[in-house]
């Protein structure tokens, strides 16, 4: 039998959507130039509102010496994993009025590189700026995910994630907090996740992300290596995507699946799955490929 063949048997019961670049959302403000994978600002599409917990998934460029201003969330989890350029994050967690006043903590203030992941839980309400205050574009996607309650303290978390280890395997960025959703306040000021060294999300979510030679083939086990790190067991809900990182040389096959090949922009629906399944994900373009995997119930 030959490796294709044995490749093609993997997930056999796995349902794989590829989501084209193309079907994306897209506005060109001149300083801002976002792809919206799902329903978002002006894009409009009832097929495209949400994947389990994952609600926005945008791939933003913003030109230097622009960016949004302060502007407010709630009952969101928000993550920006910045790809090329710099980003720089206030917030202000005071009296309305008063936003973009440093609010004294450590986590008010950050400049983000390559390989830096920012996460904001919006909770009972924030007010944050992101800014490109370099000479250069930045390049970053913002993801949004739905946490499992509401009115929830707002909280910051930034780490930067090796690039050596992503070239090894999946890094877990995301996975949920460990005491769950009945956490306490010490619990939710220790912000402990359910995998080491990763940011802890109020969601039934990880997300990975790795960096793939040519010719090689990283795994994804569904719910994390970890069982335990996840809630959902069934059912899971997997988004596979290919940031536009490389000029289009970038490409990745899915699960062995000719019908799954993706290139750059384009992300995949996989469904049917469960904890514990091995989703196989292949470089097959002429340059490395990074990967994002959002995880959900």
């Amino acid at each position: 039998m030959t490796a294709k063949a044995t490749m093609s048997k993997l997930l056999p019961h796995a349902k794989i959507i590829p989501h084209r670049s193309s079907q994306r959302g897209h506005s060109n403000h001149g300083w801002l130039d976002s792809y919206h994978t799902f329903s978002f600002a002006d894009y409009y599409d009832p097929k495209f509102q949400h994947f389990g917990s994952l609600r926005v998934l945008n791939e933003d460029r913003v030109a230097a010496k622009t960016g949004f201003p302060t502007h407010s969330h709630r009952d969101a989890e928000i993550f920006s994993y910045v790809l090329s350029g710099e980003l720089t994050h206030r917030d202000s967690m005071v009296k309305k009025g008063q936003e973009g006043k440093d609010a004294g903590g450590k986590d008010d203030f950050s400049r983000m590189k390559r390989g830096d992941v920012q996460f904001t839980t919006g909770g009972s309400g924030i007010a944050h700026s992101e800014q490109n205050e370099s000479p250069e574009w930045v390049h970053f996607l913002q993801i949004w995910a739905l946490p499992w309650a509401k009115g929830l303290t707002p909280r910051y978390h930034t780490r930067t994630f090796s690039e050596a280890e992503k070239r090894k395997g999946f890094v877990p960025i995301l996975s949920p907090l460990k005491a769950g959703p009945k956490a306490t306040a010490a619990d939710e000021k220790a912000a402990v996740a359910t995998i080491t060294d990763s940011i802890p999300i109020h969601a039934d979510l990880v997300m990975g992300a790795g960096i793939i030679s040519v010719d090689k083939r990283f795994k994804w086990t569904v719910g994390s290596e970890d069982g335990n790190a996840i809630r959902s067991k069934t059912g899971r809900q997997v988004y596979i995507h290919l940031p536009m990182t490389k000029n289009g040389s970038a490409k990745i096959r899915l699960a062995g699946r000719e019908d799954a090949v993706l290139s750059e922009g384009d992300g995949a629906f996989v469904s049917d799955v469960n904890a514990g399944d091995v989703l196989s994900i292949e470089s097959i373009g002429e340059a490395e490929a990074e990967v994002v995997v959002l995880d959900s119930d």
